[in-house]
């Protein structure tokens, strides 16, 4: 979908006014005490997200009409006013619709309400071959009557590219996007400037990473480690900021194996890979001026006479040796090897792991919030606040010496499962154990995030984004300031 900005209204087929709550005493259309009426008896009072639609007749045609609540006036209410718009005029057999404020808007409210209309209008029809007329989408345009955006539509329209390529990677189905998929859907980055580096198996196992080759040794796909760095400081940073994604294209739990029922879902386990991969993209197009790697560990867990079988004992990069108590506790397996070689290569000052990790994590958070674990008070706090700007919200959760014992193995250093109570705890510890002293790490499981039963505010029913504009927050709020 396209977006726009005129300063005079354009020729359009829908009208949209964005109204402060409160309502409104005067719209510049012949028919505007109507509107109003209605509205009033429809009590629309121009709450944030909320709509009126109608029809009049003005300049002698038929317009469709719709008011769209901006609430108190803030970006975040903006940004709502501009997905309920899209929500309710992206199958409508509207095509054009012109967007004016009433009582005018500053660019970056502007900015908001299209980077709204922008994020909810997203879909994935790519395997669509028959659908109802009234079902397929018709709105081809949005034009915000303002003062051009400028540098606040730059950023933004980044930013919904961003997690409009997470939303990508994550509503594929495995056999579409796999490992080496993975890394070829990424390699447009590079004319945005952002240097690619891959690993392969023969690379990997010459480096040692025997706990992410194990969660790998099942499949006929072959793994791969994609680094994605973008610096925007012209050669200025020395240790760049790290972002770790989790891959698992699709988890069958190994042979350790998931119940059928909902097996499909797990094609979204690569959800912590597809959230830095969105990430990068949003820094590089808005050339944010940091120096950031983006490091994803991609694999497939499939129960084949090769997969790893529980009671294996293998050896991570880092040297320590894991007891593989449960294949599909295979996330941390992956991560561990990922965050030791990104430590090895860059030796970053602060890393952030995103992972669909513990279906615990949804037990105790449901689809509300992610859980954050980290071992710096400081970069936790940071996260957080960016979380709730972005709208991607984060809950804390502890660590500790009692919750690490737990995954101490008789006959390795640890086991990858701890007991049944605390398992996003434990899973969270043993990431811990590959954090070298000195680095700031954060944790972020995932897991009710990345994917909606259930339409949102910006996001329909499918993978919501989730995470891209928190790393892009956070990078604007403590590296650019």
């Amino acid at each position: 979908m396209e977006i726009a900005f005129s300063p005079v209204r354009p020729e359009a087929d829908t009208l949209a006014f964005a109204v402060p709550k409160g309502g409104f005493d005067a719209l510049p259309l012949s028919a505007a005490p109507v509107l109003a009426a209605g509205a009033a008896a429809a009590r629309f009072t121009g709450e944030a997200g909320s709509s009126f639609e109608s029809f009049v007749e003005e300049g002698g045609k038929v317009l469709r009409v719709v008011l769209v609540g901006t609430g108190a006036g803030s970006a975040a209410d903006h940004e709502r006013a501009g997905a309920a718009l899209t929500a309710r005029l992206a199958t409508s057999g509207a095509t054009h619709v012109a967007v004016e404020f009433f009582g005018g808007a500053s660019g970056e409210q502007a900015a908001a309400l299209a980077l709204g209309a922008s994020l909810r209008g997203w879909r994935i029809d790519t395997y669509r071959t028959r659908q109802a007329e009234k079902a397929k989408p018709t709105l081809g345009k949005i034009t915000l009557v303002s003062a051009d955006a400028g540098a606040a539509w730059e950023r933004q329209s980044a930013v919904a590219a961003g997690v409009a390529f997470t939303r990508e990677l994550v509503s594929e189905p495995a056999n579409i996007l796999y490992p080496e998929s993975f890394v070829e859907r990424c390699r447009h980055l590079e004319q945005l400037g952002v240097k690619i580096t891959v690993l392969d198996k023969a690379a990997m196992t010459e480096l040692g990473m025997g706990s992410l080759l194990g969660v790998a040794q099942g499949s006929v796909r072959e793994p791969r480690l994609l680094a994605m760095e973008w610096d925007g400081t012209g050669g200025a940073t020395e240790k760049p900021l790290v972002f770790v994604g989790k891959g698992v294209t699709f988890d069958t739990g190994g042979i350790s194996l998931k119940p059928g029922p909902g097996m499909e879902d797990m094609k979204w386990d690569m959800g912590g890979a597809g959230a830095v991969a969105g990430a990068i993209k949003a820094l590089a197009g808005r050339k944010a001026k940091v120096r950031v790697v983006g490091i994803c560990g991609l694999v497939e867990n499939m129960p084949d006479g090769n997969a790893q079988r529980p009671g294996d004992i293998v050896t991570s990069m880092s040297g320590q040796t894991i007891e593989v108590l449960n294949t599909d506790a295979e996330g941390r397996l992956v991560l561990c090897d990922v965050i030791t070689w990104a430590q090895k290569t860059y030796a970053p000052e602060i890393i952030i792991d995103l992972a669909t990790l513990t279906g615990a994590m949804i037990i105790s958070l449901g689809n509300e919030y992610a859980g954050i674990f980290a071992n710096d008070d400081g970069l936790a706090d940071d996260l957080i606040a960016a979380g709730r700007a972005a709208g991607d919200p984060l809950w804390r959760f502890p660590l500790g010496e009692a919750y690490n014992k737990l995954i101490d193995s008789p006959i390795a250093d640890m086991k990858n499962i701890g007991p049944r109570y605390g398992g996003s705890i434990t899973a969270a510890q043993f990431i811990k154990r590959f954090v070298d002293e000195g680095v700031k790490w954060a944790h972020l499981d995932i897991a009710g995030m990345v994917w909606a039963d259930k339409p949102g505010a910006t996001w329909d029913k499918g993978a919501t984004g989730y995470g891209v504009r928190l790393l892009d927050r956070y990078v604007a709020d403590k590296f650019e300031q």
